[in-house]
């Protein structure tokens, strides 16, 4: 089991999720806790790089957040998130799931939004949204 541990951790895989418990029976799924600071879970298939980083910086900037208040998670790690203080969650080129209390919005991923003024409307749309 722990080199398995140390396997994904080799490969850059920070989250994981055993669909069969049965075959690791000593293993316990660690859950996810976000710093309080935390006011935006950001989930997407890959942490924003490059254009990607600079496009959500902006929308950070437009919901008037910082990068410290943002949090990069991989869909298949949601399952393991512990209690939180989020305000928002923004699935970017994922399947949207709600969590409760917790203004949701959902868009294409940011490398396709890049080019794409109406997906960026209807996030800017979503986001005013919950300004009402």
């Amino acid at each position: 089991m722990q080199r398995d541990l140390q396997y994904l951790h080799e490969m850059g895989i920070t989250a994981w999720q055993i669909k069969e418990s049965t075959v690791f029976p000593e293993y316990r799924q660690n859950l996810i806790s976000l710093p309080e600071s935390c006011k935006l879970l950001f989930v997407a298939d890959q942490n924003p790089q490059q254009h990607d980083a600079w496009l959500f910086g902006k929308v950070l900037v437009s919901m008037k957040l910082k990068s410290e208040d943002a949090f990069f998670l991989p869909v298949d790690a949601l399952e393991q998130l512990s209690e939180h203080q989020l305000t928002w969650c923004w699935f970017a080129g994922v399947p949207s799931t709600q969590l409760t209390g917790v203004q949701t919005l959902s868009s294409i991923s940011l490398s396709e939004m890049r080019g794409n003024t109406a997906s960026r409307r209807h996030l800017w749309q979503q986001i005013c949204a919950y300004e009402r």
